[in-house]
């Protein structure tokens, strides 16, 4: 069973609080459209972050007397944000109810960003605009006003960094396709991370939407015993506005990173130019056909054939690989033409990544995952070295998992891979399990014995395999279909007894014919 949380008398560590508030907000819209909304929302759940944060050790810097209290290098020593007196959650509170309440927030927000160079360009300051409603903003700041987490900076991290995330879900969802330009949901990023297990190291998504790579990594080396900071966090976003949002996302989390903007884009002003990552996360656009491809032709990136200027899912790809380091690893999300197009060129450039050993696994998903998309699609696993490198020599090999008949439908929809630690047959566990038994891994095999082929679901194919199918990476050609269960009655004996079955049916189903036919006749209703 899935571990349950842990109840601890406050409002903010309960099961549900999360989607209790999202949907108290919601109602406060007052004809907002979610896509403005969201910041007016995530602004606040910020603010409210930073101010208690800083409220907590203001208090325990007062008990050494008012200037250690007021010493802005006593807060920056400890990672904790500046807050100044009229940018405090109590002042804004207090405030609620006034007209101005708009105008003091933005005054509040750009005091902090002026105060905390990190936050620079990050903060909403729209609050005043005429078209927001101020009683709805101010009922919004008093029910954001009712996190209480009481002075505890660890709790804080988890309550605020829960309300932060559950509402970029719900606001993706509501948004529909426009939200999967700045959410991956979770379920599709634990299933990454659970594959790859970044335990320490560097880790980069060149496309970082959000931040959700990072949270969930963050939280896998929490998890297992690790520590934040275990990691170093390197990323790029192409959207201003989705950048924002990822920088208060990891803020809210105490997590230190590196993610850039810039309008050109990660194709053609690479913020890490010299970046070796460890991990590789990320979900970038599908099929994106005005990617600028035609600049880029000499492009050193490019060495296994140029990507087509008409979609960049193998620009993406090769990007991702010319940023490995010699041992590192990517997950990739990918649409599923990627497996199987050999339209300009894709085909040819699949072929290289093949023979040069690059693809480690394969994973198709089921379709309805993306708020953006319903269609399925594909996990890429890439290794520069498939040697033992800490597990056992798998050169040559590549192993497929067709996982598109698992995960639940959630509403009418969108649908979700289960994941529960202590079930060893949830979606993601098994899985992940399966690809780290048949990478060797001591604590898979101890759990679940050596991999196995199962047909249906995972095949451990070799190059030769691969080549007799042109190179097409689609699991279902190798997997096959499942075995169906043996009762033991020979086939011959169970055509016989399901034909004589089936004739008594029919038999039946003449003389039921017959009946009713009669009975209509009595009433006047024959035919």
């Amino acid at each position: 069973m899935a571990k349950q949380a842990k109840k601890n008398g406050n409002n903010g560590a309960n099961i549900g609080f999360e989607a209790k508030l999202f949907q108290a907000a919601d109602k406060m819209r007052s004809g907002v459209s979610p896509a403005d909304y969201k910041h007016v929302a995530l602004g606040l759940i910020f603010l409210k972050y930073i101010s208690d944060t800083f409220e907590a050790k203001h208090a325990e810097l007062m008990k050494e007397g008012e200037d250690f209290a007021e010493d802005k290098d006593e807060y920056l020593a400890e990672n904790i944000f500046w807050v100044p007196k009229a940018a405090r959650w109590s002042f804004l509170q207090a405030s609620a109810k006034q007209p101005t309440i708009g105008k003091l927030i933005d005054t509040a927000m750009m005091e902090i960003e002026a105060d905390n160079p990190s936050l620079k360009g990050v903060l909403p300051k729209e609050y005043a605009h005429p078209s927001l409603s101020k009683t709805m903003l101010g009922e919004l700041v008093d029910l954001i006003g009712t996190i209480d987490v009481g002075g505890d900076e660890a709790k804080a991290r988890d309550v605020f960094g829960r309300v932060y995330e559950y509402f970029l879900s719900g606001f993706a969802g509501a948004e529909g396709k426009r939200g999967g330009e700045f959410y991956t949901p979770r379920s599709v990023v634990n299933l990454l991370v659970q594959m790859l297990e970044p335990y320490q190291g560097r880790i980069y998504d060149p496309c970082c939407g959000s931040g959700g790579m990072f949270i969930q990594s963050e939280k896998f080396v929490e998890n297992h015993g690790g520590r934040i900071g275990d990691i170093a966090i390197y990323g790029q976003e192409i959207n201003h506005v989705t950048w924002r949002l990822a920088k208060m996302n990891l803020a809210v989390r105490g997590i230190d990173a590196d993610i850039r903007w810039n309008a050109e884009g990660t194709f053609h002003k690479d913020e890490h130019p010299d970046l070796k990552a460890d991990y590789i996360l990320a979900n970038p656009p599908f099929n994106v056909s005005d990617w600028g491809g035609e600049r880029l032709r000499e492009d050193k990136r490019w060495g296994h054939g140029v990507p087509p200027a008409g979609n960049a899912n193998f620009a993406w790809v090769q990007h991702m690989i010319h940023h490995l380091s010699p041992g590192g690893y990517a997950g990739i999300v990918l649409a599923n033409g990627s497996m199987s197009s050999n339209a300009s060129g894709e085909g040819n450039i699949r072929k290289s990544l093949v023979e040069n050993d690059l693809v480690d696994c394969m994973v198709a998903l089921p379709g309805q995952l993306f708020y953006s998309t319903q269609i399925p699609v594909c996990l890429w696993f890439l290794a520069r070295n498939k040697g033992k490198n800490g597990f056992r020599d798998r050169k040559g090999q590549v192993l497929f998992i067709d996982a598109r008949k698992m995960g639940t439908m959630v509403d009418r929809t969108r649908r979700e891979l289960s994941f529960e630690p202590d079930n060893p047959e949830s979606d993601i566990d098994k899985i992940a399990a399966t690809y780290h038994a048949w990478r060797g891994e001591k604590a898979a095999i101890d759990l679940r014995g050596e991999y196995e082929d199962i047909p249906g679901f995972c095949k451990s194919a070799t190059l030769e395999e691969i080549r007799e199918h042109n190179h097409i990476l689609t699991p279902g050609r190798y997997v096959g279909a499942a075995d169906e269960e043996d009762d033991g009655e020979p086939f011959a004996e169970k055509m016989q007894r399901l034909t004589a079955e089936l004739a008594g049916q029919f038999e039946q189903s003449e003389e039921l014919e017959a009946k009713i036919r009669e009975n209509l006749k009595k009433v006047g209703y024959g035919f």
